[in-house]
């Protein structure tokens, strides 16, 4: 549901407390309104966000991976206490309207070592866990109808705009790829040989938060343009946004992204070496392996699993250790630290690890950042 912007703020005037909102609870929001996680409704309460941790499941049943909370300091809890409704708002801009089911108190140690496998405040997750306040709102929303989330770009970010442009095509079977880096030719070796099996790609760079040292969304969606106009077929493939914000939940985050893109009309999901990992958090094919732990056909979505790929000098093209018979002293597979030393140097890495074209917007990059 949505509410004009004047009746937000016709609300404030009459007395309903203002909160002013995060990036990452304002994309939560904007997925929750426009149905990109379905099946929840809102933000999750005490009792769900606990079941979530100990089962990858709601309480009702339902799959679901990483509790989607609303975190507030204990200022902010003091202050709102009572209310009923609450309105969102993004700088000064009425963004939402909070039905407040409950104030609660988040389970740090229990979220932590669930979602992320870890208590290290070096993990992303949980420095953002500990910094992101002791409580949070259960609550259902509604969007701002006059509000955008303020993401990169221009491409069609709703589930429902673009599940819907996946219908226009005629694509009964979907292929779907997560991506927060710009895509190097292993992982265009591992979409082509997806979409061979299937109707359509759609290729979904999450545009929401990311660590600091990842590739900025704007270069990585000029790369991502120049490989869907001169490397995708038009008929078979497009490009949309996913306005997510990135947990680094490793396996937990592979299920919570696989399972988010039915709602996009993504049939087939690809999981490849360690998705949504960071450091060594993870095992390669942790993200792989938890799907074992759900019943065929239970997340809606199936998932297409990818091994370590390179380029085999001996084969002449892309392969995998299930394709190819060569050993690695004739396979190109460059490190992202080597090739982030490399294009900070001006030097382009090898055609076979990466396009030209791609390289080039990343040396540039590289340089106007330096």
């Amino acid at each position: 549901m949505s509410i004009p912007s004047s009746d937000l703020n016709a609300l404030v005037s009459s007395g309903v407390p203002g909160l002013a909102a995060t990036f990452r609870q304002l994309s939560d929001l904007y997925l929750l309104a426009e149905g990109g996680y379905e099946p929840i409704q809102g933000f999750l309460n005490s009792a769900q966000t606990r079941s979530v941790c100990r089962t990858m499941h709601l309480s009702t049943g339902e799959p679901w991976s990483i509790p989607v909370v609303f975190p507030i300091d204990s200022a902010t809890k003091e202050r709102i206490v009572g209310a009923e409704r609450l309105v969102l708002m993004d700088g000064d801009a009425p963004a939402g309207l909070l039905h407040v089911e409950e104030i609660f108190p988040i389970e740090k140690e229990l979220y932590a070592e669930s979602i992320f496998r870890t208590q290290d405040e070096a993990h992303p997750g949980v420095q953002w866990l500990r910094g992101a306040g002791e409580y949070s709102i259960a609550a259902t929303a509604e969007i701002c109808s006059d509000w955008k989330l303020d993401v990169p770009g221009s491409l069609p970010i709703s589930p429902r705009e673009t599940a819907a442009l996946v219908r226009a095509k005629g694509w009964r079977t979907v292929v779907g790829f997560q991506t927060r880096n710009p895509i190097h030719r292993a992982h265009e070796f591992c979409t082509k040989i997806a979409l061979e099996t299937a109707d359509g790609l759609v290729i979904h760079p999450l545009l929401g938060e990311t660590k600091a040292d990842d590739t900025p969304a704007e270069v990585r969606l000029a790369c991502y343009d120049v490989l869907m106009r001169n490397y995708y077929p038009a008929d078979h493939a497009m490009l949309a946004g996913f306005p997510a914000w990135m947990r680094y939940a490793g396996p937990r985050e592979a299920i919570f992204h696989a399972q988010v893109r039915k709602n996009y009309g993504i049939t087939h999901f690809i999981v490849g070496r360690d998705h949504a990992g960071v450091g060594d958090y993870y095992g390669p094919f942790d993200a792989q392996r938890i799907f074992s732990d759900f019943q065929p056909g239970e997340l809606g979505v199936e998932p297409v699993f990818f091994d370590f790929v390179h380029y085999c000098r001996v084969c002449g093209g892309m392969a995998s250790k299930k394709t190819c018979p060569h050993p690695p002293e004739h396979h190109v597979h460059l490190a992202g630290r080597a090739v982030r030393q490399m294009l900070r140097e001006g030097k382009l890495p090898p055609s076979e690890f990466t396009r030209p074209e791609i390289a080039e917007i990343l040396i540039a990059a590289a340089r106007e950042a330096a």
